[in-house]
């Protein structure tokens, strides 16, 4: 286990504040003992909790071409089919994986292949599970086209306390299955948009590891 690079200014952060909060209270509350220690123990408590967020598990993969693994921890909220209107302007097999503000906060590629599409939308700070936070809030979308000319999109999309996303591809990347490609800041969302017909190997409300679950499964055209 280590911390996510994404981590290290709030960490540090947090750390200023804490120390400058306990300075206070041994400055002005010498007498206080009880107080004093009620302070610590709550500057312990948003360490680990700001520590936490940034944690970045080593994922073991196991790449396979016909696999769609999940691209975040969290839970499943949407499984239908919807009109995906930003790059494939049709019918697509809609997953949704709400992350909380307890899970790990990295985001990893369902599948290998070449990125054909990325775009960066600025938006609102909609609540991650109202259905207009997939096109009305801050958020980017990712195409990968893999290696039997089937294209996946996936979208992270920012939340009320998610107030930043970081994706760290660009078209004409080559991205492997289970790497990272992002991480979103306090939890969020990430929507992944499949063809229709593909079949899905995960329910509603499961509860889904990033770089592992198995989303569904995508069959080769040919």
């Amino acid at each position: 286990m280590t911390i996510h690079k994404e981590g290290y200014t709030s960490i540090a952060l947090t750390v200023l504040l804490i120390f400058i909060m306990n300075a206070l209270a041994h400055y002005y509350l010498p007498d206080q003992t009880v107080i004093k220690w009620i302070i610590y123990c709550l500057s312990f408590a948003i360490f680990i909790t700001v520590l936490q967020f940034f944690r970045h598990p080593t994922r073991q993969t196991t790449l396979n071409v016909e696999h769609v693994i999940c691209p975040a921890d969290g839970k499943v909220v949407v499984i239908e089919e919807t009109e995906e209107t930003e790059y494939f302007k049709g019918r697509r097999l809609q997953i949704s994986v709400f992350m909380s503000p307890i899970n790990v906060h990295v985001n990893r590629n369902p599948i290998s292949g070449i990125v054909k599409y990325f775009k960066y939308h600025s938006g609102k700070y909609l609540v991650a599970w109202d259905p207009k936070s997939s096109t009305d809030n801050e958020r980017t979308t990712v195409v990968v086209e893999d290696s039997n000319g089937i294209e996946i999109l996936f979208r992270q999309i920012a939340g009320a306390l998610a107030r930043r996303i970081v994706c760290y591809v660009k078209e004409g990347d080559h991205v492997e299955q289970g790497e990272q490609f992002g991480f979103i800041k306090f939890g969020s969302r990430v929507d992944v948009y499949l063809p229709i017909g593909t079949e899905v190997k995960v329910n509603l409300g499961d509860v889904v590891k990033g770089g592992v679950t198995v989303l569904a499964y995508i069959s080769n055209p040919s």
